[in-house]
């Protein structure tokens, strides 16, 4: 059956919505507190074992995306994160906190990973054409689903209580996974869109140059180069300041600017709407201006943004900086898999995409536990923004070599027509 590009790309937002339900996970951490008696430390714990789990999964498990296809990776992604739920339900009603922490951190953490790459490499295969809207499309899915499933959750927590929340939200989830992952599918072997196969049939294609190495490399022989390390600090280092302010936002407005608890909720809750937004207008804008200088603009405004705001006291002033933020946080997720295909093709993208993703499950860990710790050692928030703006130092050198690296490679080349099942990643390299 012919298959619908855009249909596919539905289908994995379903997908990523589900997933994506993970991150309106503070919903349930006071419920939990009052009812089991589990203290912050532990509730919180289970999530960060899901975000680990979600980037060593998408590692060990990338090679299984690629060899079985979109198909049955998610699949067996909808069936690990809806049993993560419903186990987490089962383990809330026996009051086990290990029992919790196996399914919902564990089991629905490899669900997440598997989840998460699975349509993501199918999707760049796909948009040739338009690498950055197509992923900005599904990571959407996954910062959507926090703003769906927060409000929907606190609803049946107050109606049906705990456990019965989980069984109906695993429920739902098995449901719509594997809706999306029923049509799901690879395309055909060197497959083009219509308006670029007009193009490459007619001959039509600009001149490009070929890059003599970044080519369409095994995830074995993309570890081993330069361009992957940089990009995981890259992703490091991003996703770390980013998931550092989503896990203080509320107390940092608090006692930073003078925010009222309700108008810090209120912050959360719009920060959810910018990190999505991000993800589809950055990765959008990437197709046009290139993923590297995309990530070198990432880094240029946040570190002026990580300076400038321990100066700012107004309220007004410090959310739209955190906004900014956040939208740069939903991009870097949603340009990261184009960009995986510029430099490296699309041969086993799915692996490659999992092996940078344990750069989340570091920040994960490292992000939140960083900023609590200069927290408690100084009193304040501001140094911890000093703190992260050299880490940007940092990420902002690497995206810069990062740049200078494809440069000189480009050097080494010679111009040549477009050929088929090449020209797309021939094309962007042009614009990186």
């Amino acid at each position: 059956m012919k298959k619908n590009r855009w249909l596919i790309a539905l289908s994995a937002v379903l997908i990523h919505i589900s997933i994506g339900s993970a991150y309106a996970y503070s919903v349930f951490k006071n419920p939990l507190s009052e009812s089991l008696g589990w203290n912050n430390k532990e509730v919180a714990l289970a999530f960060t074992i899901a975000i680990f789990f979600l980037g060593a999964s998408a590692a060990v498990f990338g090679r299984f995306v690629e060899k079985y296809g979109p198909r049955i990776s998610a699949t067996v992604a909808a069936f690990l994160f809806s049993c993560g739920l419903i186990g987490a339900g089962l383990s809330i009603q026996l009051e086990s906190l290990t029992g919790f922490y196996l399914t919902y951190g564990v089991i629905g953490g490899m669900g997440l990973g598997i989840g998460y790459i699975s349509p993501v490499s199918t999707l760049v295969k796909w948009f040739p054409d338009r690498r950055g809207l197509a992923t900005g499309m599904a990571v959407l899915g996954f910062g959507a689903g926090a703003l769906i499933c927060g409000p929907i959750a606190a609803r049946l927590i107050d109606s049906v209580g705990i456990p019965n929340t989980f069984f109906i939200l695993g429920g739902c989830y098995l449901i719509l996974m594997l809706s999306g992952a029923s049509y799901i599918a690879k395309p055909p072997e060197d497959y083009l869109p219509t308006n670029m196969q007009k193009l490459t049939n007619e001959g039509k294609g600009a001149p490009v140059r070929k890059v003599a190495d970044l080519g369409y490399m095994t995830a074995n022989e993309a570890v081993k180069t330069k361009r992957f390390w940089l990009l995981w600090v890259m992703m490091f280092i991003n996703i770390s300041c980013g998931i550092m302010l989503i896990s203080v936002a509320s107390p940092m407005a608090q006692e930073k600017v003078g925010m009222t608890a309700a108008a810090a909720a209120a912050l959360v809750g719009i920060m959810g709407f910018f990190n999505g937004a991000g993800r589809i207008g950055w990765a959008s804008l990437s197709d046009y201006i290139g993923r590297s200088n995309i990530f070198i603009m990432f880094f240029s405004v946040q570190l002026i943004l990580f300076l400038l705001l321990p100066s700012f006291s107004n309220a007004i002033i410090f959310s739209i900086m955190i906004y900014i933020i956040l939208t740069i946080y939903g991009g870097g997720f949603a340009s990261l898999p184009a960009f995986i295909g510029d430099l490296f093709g699309t041969k086993q993208l799915g692996a490659i995409h999992g092996y940078l993703l344990t750069a989340w499950s570091c920040a994960g860990v490292v992000g939140p536990m960083a900023v609590a710790a200069i927290r408690d050692a100084t009193n304040n928030y501001n140094t911890t923004f000093y703190v992260f703006a050299i880490l940007l130092v940092v990420a902002l050198a690497a995206s810069i070599w990062m740049k200078l690296n494809i440069l000189s490679i480009q050097n080494q080349t010679v111009s040549i027509r477009p050929m088929k099942g090449a020209l797309p990643f021939l094309k962007e390299e042009g614009n990186v």
